[in-house]
Order: structure tokens, then C-alpha cells, then sequence
């Protein structure tokens, strides 16, 4: 999932949006349909996302004053359009060529982890196509070019390019700020081998899309600025210092603020770990999708 910030955007990473490292809460335990074989050694990081500005933020803040909490929809009211653009390296799971049942499974996945959202997803459509560039591909130029070929939709449409980027990344993804300035940039990309029943445990249950899809509603990591307020600009996360990772119960790092939120999407835990949005993240995604997005 995308979870760490480097200067593209860790277990994930959002690129002005979210890149992630493996490592992440899984959710659901669930027996791979088709076996597949670990193509590299997958270690959680964080997150590869390029964070917005200070500025950005506060453009940002500004942009939906009032809307939090005010405008709430009420939940599976929102359809969002997934277009799946599967990146491999040849025929066959070992290549990236992920069959149509584990992208069936991505998409139920997300819908149980969104269920108290507004947003429920449909799947569009999928491509496929083979790209030994673009199959490793961890951003720079082959994310533009490959972006710019596949993308499909307009700003309320979810578009996921699974591949094999390397560097023990899990993926990232774009905020919902970052669309108009461009467009076809928009959307997530994560390692294939993430989704439900793929090679890449503990984050195999498919939460990496979970997690790439928040900051593409723009939700932002649960330790965003650590202990210090704003935080993630939540006011029901309870502050955190750092990244959790594995599934660490009872985890407290910020003094008087309550546990660590240490089960929710967008921390850096395990799969397995990993099974909530809080309301107020729910509230914030649906003002940035209104304010941004246009669904």
C-alpha cells in the first residue's frame, strides 16, 4: 500500500499524491486461488508519496472549510469507475499478468473496506498490456508515458496500474488537489503481486489498494505530522509519532491521545491489521472528492 514519503510520494507513495513499500495491514485471510512466487523481497517502508507543500495544504484547507462534516453523504452513495490497466512482463502471475478473478477480488475488497464511506467502486474495465519498461517502472519518465497512454476517464474515475516497480515498493498514488494541474498523472499504482491472494505477505489481502485509494480521496497517513496538530488533519485518528508496522496492540506514542490507530487503512501495518476508516476520515475524503473530483 503506498505508506513512506520520499521525494515522489512509501509502504506506499503518493505522488503528489502516495509510493508504498511492502508492509501494511491485512485484513481478510484469504487462500490464493492461483499460488504465486515472490519475484522480489518485500519489506515495508513506507509510503513512496510525494506529500503536497505547506502551501498546498493550506490551499487546500481553505478550499474545503465548511465542507467537513457539513455535506456527508450517506454511505455506497457515491459510484466511483475503476479502469484496471494491468502492466506485465510476459504471459502468467510470475510475469504480472494477474488473472480477471484477482481483480474481482481487489474490487470486493474495497468495497468492504469503504462500506462506512461514501464510495462504493465499480469495476469499468480492464487492459492489458506488456511493457517490459513499464513493468518496472517506480516513476520518472515511464510513469508519464505509461500514464499518458493508458489512462481512461475523467477526475472521479479510479484508474490502477498494477506492475512490479521494485525497491520494496507497495505503491502510490495522487491527491485529489493535484488532478487539474494534471490529469493524466491521476490515479494509483501498486505492486501486483499485492492483491488478495498474491506472493507479497503480510500484504497480500489487497489493502494496498485500500490504502492508495485514501490519498487518492486524500486521506494522508495517520502519522502525518507525528504528535504535533494539525496531524492528518483528522480529529478522530488519534495522534501517532511514527509508522506502525506488523500489528503492534496497545501501541501509544503520542502522550494523552490515545492509542495508536494502528488498525486503520492508513497506517503502514499488516493487512491482516488493517480494517477501518474513522468517520472523520470518511468526512474529509467525501469534501476533497466534491471539492476536486465532481462526483
Amino acid at each position: 500500500m503506498s505508506r513512506s514519503v520520499v521525494s515522489m510520494g512509501g509502504k506506499f507513495a503518493v505522488v503528489v499524491g502516495a509510493v508504498l513499500a511492502l508492509g501494511g495491514c491485512t485484513s481478510a485471510e484469504q487462500k490464493p486461488a492461483e499460488e504465486q512466487q515472490p519475484t522480489q523481497q518485500v519489506t515495508k517502508t513506507g509510503c513512496a508519496t510525494v506529500d503536497l507543500t505547506e502551501a498546498e495544504k493550506a490551499s487546500v484547507e481553505q478550499a474545503i472549510a465548511g465542507r467537513v462534516h457539513s455535506q456527508a453523504r450517506a454511505a455506497g452513495s457515491v459510484n466511483v469507475n475503476v479502469y484496471w490497466h494491468v502492466i506485465n512482463n510476459g504471459t502468467g502471475i510470475a510475469n504480472g499478468d494477474i488473472p480477471q478473478t484477482q481483480i474481482d477480488s481487489s474490487i470486493s475488497v474495497l468495497n468492504a473496506a469503504y462500506k462506512n464511506t461514501p464510495f462504493k467502486f465499480t469495476l469499468a474495465g480492464v487492459d492489458r498490456t506488456t511493457n517490459s519498461t513499464w513493468y518496472t517502472c517506480a516513476g520518472g519518465g515511464c510513469e508519464t508515458k505509461m500514464k499518458n497512454a493508458l489512462r481512461k476517464g475523467g477526475a472521479g474515475d479510479l484508474n490502477v496500474y498494477s506492475n512490479n516497480m521494485g525497491r520494496g515498493l507497495l505503491g502510490w498514488a495522487t491527491f485529489p488537489s493535484s488532478y487539474a494541474s494534471s490529469p493524466k498523472m491521476d490515479g494509483v499504482v501498486i505492486l501486483y503481486s499485492s492483491v488478495p491472494g498474491g506472493s507479497a505477505a503480510p500484504y497480500n489481502e489487497g489493502d494496498t489498494l485500500t490504502h492508495e485509494a485514501g490519498h487518492w480521496f486524500g486521506a494522508y497517513h495517520t502519522f502525518q505530522g507525528g504528535c504535533v496538530d494539525p496531524g492528518d488533519y483528522v480529529s478522530d485518528t488519534a495522534p501517532e509519532s511514527s509508522a506502525a508496522y506488523g500489528c503492534p496492540s496497545g501501541r501509544d506514542t503520542c502522550s494523552g491521545g490515545g492509542l495508536d490507530p494502528i488498525t486503520n487503512f492508513m497506517d503502514y501495518t499488516d493487512d491482516s491489521c488493517m480494517n477501518t476508516f474513522s468517520a472523520g476520515q470518511a468526512d474529509r475524503m467525501d469534501a476533497l472528492t466534491i471539492q476536486y473530483r465532481g462526483i
